[in-house]
């Protein structure tokens, strides 16, 4: 075992109980354990001089600035006596190999294993397309190519103008002699008019045919070289495909059954089939797989972030975080049998809470949701507005919800008992004609009193349902804000989405290019609390029924 992986707490642990069961990794408050792990930890990062990196925090600025993802897994050894590890995701420092941390679960940089001589026939291959696109001769014999093409277009355009205004003058003189020549001639005149637009329609097709042959002149000329690119190509996607298989079966994980699945049986039965990008180079699975491998006894797991913040995820120095669903889930299900756990608490969500009726008349009704309760029915939880209302209205029928909210946020939400009335109400949210308004309590001062935030979101494909600003693949999300009262490190405030798109109003609070201030108690973008201080207090719409503007209030119950 490479002894130095195993830390010992430094911290006097006297009083701090050991916990019952192992945390339920994708949703969980740290253990006093892995907090004081997690900050000697951290202790270690600023102050070792084992490695350079560039967190962001201002130190080595001649690199790169990346925040990491640490992890800590609190341990028994088999003597019973306590210690931790600590690892990072991904490499640090350009290495997978540092002493303070666990080893990778099959290291990939190895300058002398297999997947090292594969990236370099790779790399040489590349050398080798990028020779072949750089050559003076193929990037000439591309532009003629271009150049010809564009020659091509723009000279049967011109033709085709010549053509139609050359059917245009054969009209007009058709026109007009048949009103002063006699027969003969004017017999005469449609034979040589007909001959004329076969002439010049003969003219268009030979001229259509030369460009055409240029062109493929000039691309015989260009496949010559781009033949080679393509084989090479093909060479290249051929290796890297069976690198990536090779790969999948490299990554070998353990649980405490000491039973071993590959990263590609694994993934096997998921949705896509395969493994994401990444999977296996996640803190936690090397944690574990260090612990199973030497007989150590895995007992509390935390992450937490360290450095600057990604452009696109929400990350707060020294915040804990979740282990990702997408790449960590599947392996961590395999990897953590046979350890007594805590349940998932999404799947013990509150079914005895209250819904409240705000208004309700014979088209429409308007109640409270409390928060963490669902909408719609999930996969695991049937209970929900919409089985609530449909068991209160049996012969609505209309699909009842006209919107939804987030299951952590509470307030208003407008139902349809008709189906002209959803339609008449939806129509108004699609044309953003309906008027609303949140509160929202802030872990933070925000500076300003107003303003307007435009991040453009999408799902973060790694890590469902948390949510990524992207400026590609993401969907215009607008959001005004206005302030309420500052008090206590806290800001209550007043938000007004313009867009709908999902946890926006979250997201635009916690990012760094938003507001920079999570919510209270968010569990996705902050930290987690007895409930999300997000609330739906206002909404104003058009009736269906009357036509009338009709605003409604709610009052956020913090």
């Amino acid at each position: 075992m490479k002894e130095n992986c195993v830390h010992r707490f430094t911290t006097n642990l006297e009083g701090i109980s050991m916990p019952e069961q192992f945390n339920f990794p994708f949703y969980y408050d740290p253990h006093p354990l892995a907090k004081i792990a997690a900050r000697e930890v951290q202790v270690y990062l600023k102050t070792q001089n084992d490695f350079r990196h560039n967190y962001g925090l201002g130190e080595h600025e001649d690199l790169l600035a990346i925040g990491k993802m640490f992890g800590v897994l609190v341990v028994k050894d088999p003597d019973g006596q306590l210690g931790f590890l600590a690892a990072y995701s991904g490499k640090l420092a350009e290495s997978n190999q540092h002493d303070y941390f666990v080893p990778p679960v099959f290291d990939m940089l190895s300058r002398q294993g297999h997947f090292k001589t594969e990236e370099e026939r790779i790399n040489a291959i590349n050398t080798q397309i990028d020779k072949i696109e750089l050559d003076p001769q193929y990037v000439q014999i591309r532009l003629e190519y271009e150049k010809t093409k564009a020659n091509k277009t723009e000279q049967l355009l011109y033709e085709k103008i010549r053509l139609k205004l050359a059917k245009k003058e054969r009209d007009r003189k058709r026109l007009e002699a048949s009103n002063t020549l006699d027969s003969n001639e004017y017999k005469t005149l449609i034979e040589n008019l007909k001959n004329d637009s076969l002439k010049r329609q003969w003219f268009y097709k030979n001229l259509k045919q030369k460009w055409e042959a240029r062109i493929a002149f000039a691309n015989a000329k260009m496949m010559v070289f781009q033949n080679k690119v393509n084989s090479l190509k093909k060479s290249r996607k051929k290796i890297s495909a069976e690198l990536q298989q090779w790969l999948f079966d490299q990554y070998k994980f353990l649980n405490s059954r000491q039973e071993t699945k590959t990263l590609k049986g694994i993934f096997e039965n998921e949705i896509n089939g395969k493994p994401p990008a990444g999977a296996g180079e996640c803190a936690a699975p090397k944690l574990l797989q260090y612990a199973f491998l030497n007989d150590l006894t895995p007992v509390n797991l935390a992450e937490f972030w360290w450095g600057a913040p990604p452009s696109s995820e929400i990350r707060k120095h020294g915040n804990f975080y979740p282990s990702c669903r997408g790449k960590c889930l599947p392996i961590l299900n395999h990897m953590l049998q046979g350890i007594k756990m805590d349940p998932n608490p999404m799947l013990n969500l509150d079914q005895n809470k209250k819904i409240d009726v705000i208004y309700e008349d014979e088209t429409i009704c308007l109640i409270n949701k409390p928060n963490e309760f669902l909408s719609v029915p999930g996969k695991s939880n049937i209970d929900s507005v919409y089985t609530r209302v449909s068991t209160k209205y049996p012969k609505a029928t209309g699909p009842l919800l006209v919107h939804r909210l987030d299951m952590s946020t509470s307030g208003i939400m407008l139902i349809a008992k008709t189906k002209e009335a959803h339609k008449y109400l939806q129509r108004q949210f699609i044309k953003r004609e309906v008027n609303k308004r949140y509160v929202a309590l802030l872990n933070g001062i925000v500076e300003g009193n107003e303003g307007c935030i435009s991040l453009p979101l999408r799902v973060d494909l790694n890590d469902r349902p948390r949510q990524v600003v992207c400026d590609e693949h993401g969907k215009n999300a607008i959001t005004q804000w206005k302030v309420v009262t500052r008090q206590n490190g806290k800001t209550r405030i007043l938000l007004y989405p313009k867009t709908g798109r999902t946890h926006q109003l979250r997201v635009h609070m916690a990012h760094h290019w938003g507001l920079d201030a999570s919510i209270i108690g968010d569990d996705l973008y902050g930290q987690k609390l007895d409930r999300l201080h997000l609330h739906a207090e206002y909404l104003s719409f058009r009736h269906p029924l009357t036509k009338a503007i009709v605003e409604f209030k709610c009052n956020a119950p913090f």
